[in-house]
């Protein structure tokens, strides 16, 4: 179990509290439109948090990484909310599940999980600023080198395995877009398209 905290009896509390839940990859552990009952918090793999239209195409909105969780899962479960978007494993993944009345006890008992949360929801602002940022200014191409970037990051590899679907619906765009886009971008030398996957140049 990885978790971002140090007090002994909060840990503790968190171990006597929580359940740790494996993921495969494609399998989804928050749902639009759904009450939240539990926060997961990642322990090892990768999440993708995407927003669906009234079309059904989803949008990523930002990646969870080890050690981190979903700010708006905290916000909907604290408010009795729904869900306004859904979480989905980019790959085998491994979560600790907080149920949700632990999460308002541990925020008037624990000053190390208020910290948490509220670092968490800064990082999560800035990142959708820069969703609304590129969607706003950026050119699609642009929008696409930066998410191969970011793939390539959090993979720690320039061969990124990958649909063009899949980038498409990462963005909010469609498949023919993206594919005509990469072949362009294929031409200037910066990228090597396979089959079902991309290699950064």
């Amino acid at each position: 179990m990885l978790l971002p905290f140090h007090q002994k009896d909060f840990t503790e509390e968190i171990e006597a509290s929580t359940i740790v839940k494996s993921l495969k990859a494609g399998e989804q552990i928050v749902g639009m439109n759904k009450f939240i009952q539990v926060i997961p918090i990642l322990n090892s793999g990768l999440l993708g948090v995407y927003r669906t239209d009234d079309d059904g195409r989803d949008m990523l909105l930002y990646y969870i990484k080890p050690g981190e969780s979903c700010i708006m899962s905290f916000l909907a479960g604290i408010n009795n909310d729904t869900s306004k978007v859904k979480a989905i494993a980019e790959e085998d993944s491994e979560l600790t599940l907080v149920p949700i009345d632990k999460v308002t006890q541990w925020v008037r008992k624990y000053p190390e999980w208020t910290d948490y949360i509220f670092k968490l929801y800064h990082q999560r602002f800035e990142e959708l600023l820069n969703v609304v940022n590129s969607i706003a200014f950026q050119k699609m191409d642009e929008r696409i080198w930066q998410l191969l970037m970011k793939k390539s990051e959090l993979s720690k590899s320039k061969e990124i395995q990958v649909t063009h679907q899949q980038l498409a619906d990462e963005l909010g765009s469609t498949r023919e877009v993206i594919s005509r886009l990469l072949k362009q971008m294929e031409k200037t030398g910066i990228v090597a398209l396979g089959r079902n996957k991309i290699t950064l140049v």
